[in-house]
């Protein structure tokens, strides 16, 4: 009868355990434990024998017997915001992944609000988990704060392009150049001619709307022009489209600015629908570039000209810096273990300015 059934006609007792596993397979205990762990001594032939045993009775490793023993969860938190927002979403989805190629479990604590009290309920429920580290996907200047000073006995790894970031030996940060971001979609417009460039911000609490206003703005005055602002408030397409409805009517009188950098590409969709509704032709009458490219920016009316964010590369390089920070590696001489590059993606709602 095969270990962990039961007699006919009665009822499954248990789950295989790797006691049965080492009968099957003829090993110890022990030798079934370094087949587990991919421990290197362990004989070919052997290992084969084993994990033939693991699929045939379907064993499944139980982690958290395993943690009591090795004080490891194999379980790494995510601190993120409570909202779809793509950026982070994405970013997300990228260190999960990362995480499950290095055999980490995941758990993902969302902020209620964006304020440091949600932060440290948020931070207290993953440590209160006994995870091994922590990636917080969440830049806003009070939660990096929050961070920092939380004085966390884990690894930690902050995304975001904080430039006052204080790296530690525990914690370390990893980020996207949100100032390159702004500063390739304002100096494409410059590039096409264009001179009365406005900038529609984003919520100015996160680090990624003031990092990308501020380059707008140090680019603008650089060529010695007017740095005009519209404040959207918030980064969705509804946000986008009050401000678009805002100044339509002096971008079509020919007062306003010939071209808009969006804070991302959602409020460059709400921008879209109000110039379309006001009869403003894009990029006839005014240019809109935005930043992430979202998975549907080419298919818009018109393409979306954007800046591509690599969320793939800075999930693999946020879980990359907790891996190092838990194998003792020392810190790298900046504020940053890595900072990736953006990449501008141009289509069709970019053109020159209209004549006159």
């Amino acid at each position: 009868m095969k270990p962990g059934s039961s007699a006919p006609g009665q009822p499954t007792n248990r789950p295989p355990s790797m006691s049965d596993v080492a009968s099957l397979a003829g090993v110890s205990h022990q030798t079934v434990s370094r087949v587990l762990n991919d421990h290197p001594n362990v004989r070919p032939g052997t290992r084969e024998r084993v994990l033939a045993a693991i699929a045939e009775l379907g064993y499944r490793r139980n982690r958290a017997a395993r943690a009591l023993v090795t004080s490891r969860s194999s379980t790494i938190g995510i601190l993120t915001v409570g909202n779809a927002n793509f950026g982070p979403a994405s970013t997300v989805l990228a260190v999960e992944a990362a995480a499950r190629a290095q055999g980490y479990f995941v758990s993902v604590s969302s902020l209620e609000a964006f304020d440091a009290v949600a932060a440290k309920t948020a931070l207290g429920h993953l440590v209160d988990q006994g995870i091994d580290g922590i990636v917080v996907v969440a830049p806003l200047v009070d939660v990096a704060r929050v961070v920092e000073g939380a004085g966390l006995q884990v690894p930690a790894v902050i995304v975001a392009a904080n430039p006052d970031a204080v790296p530690t030996d525990s914690l370390r940060y990893v980020c996207t150049d949100q100032r390159l971001a702004a500063r390739e979609a304002t100096e494409h417009l410059l590039g096409l001619g264009h001179r009365r460039i406005a900038h529609v911000s984003g919520e100015m609490a996160w680090i990624d709307a003031l990092e990308r206003n501020g380059a707008w703005r140090a680019t603008m005055e650089e060529h010695g022009l007017a740095a005009v602002e519209y404040a959207a408030g918030g980064w969705t397409a509804e946000t986008g489209y009050a401000v678009g409805r805002r100044i339509a009517d002096e971008i079509a009188a020919g007062d306003g600015p010939t071209a808009l950098f969006a804070a991302n590409d959602y409020i460059a969709i709400g921008l879209l629908r109000a110039f379309w509704e006001r009869g403003l032709r894009v990029p006839e009458d005014v240019s809109v570039v935005g930043v992430d490219d979202l998975q549907d920016s080419a298919y818009f009316i018109p393409g979306l000209t954007t800046v591509r964010q690599p969320f793939t590369a800075m999930g693999q390089a946020a879980m990359q810096a907790l891996l190092g920070i838990a194998a003792g590696q020392p810190r790298a001489d900046g504020r940053f273990e890595a900072v990736l590059e953006p990449e501008l993606v141009v289509r069709d709602s970019t053109a020159p300015p209209p004549a006159g």
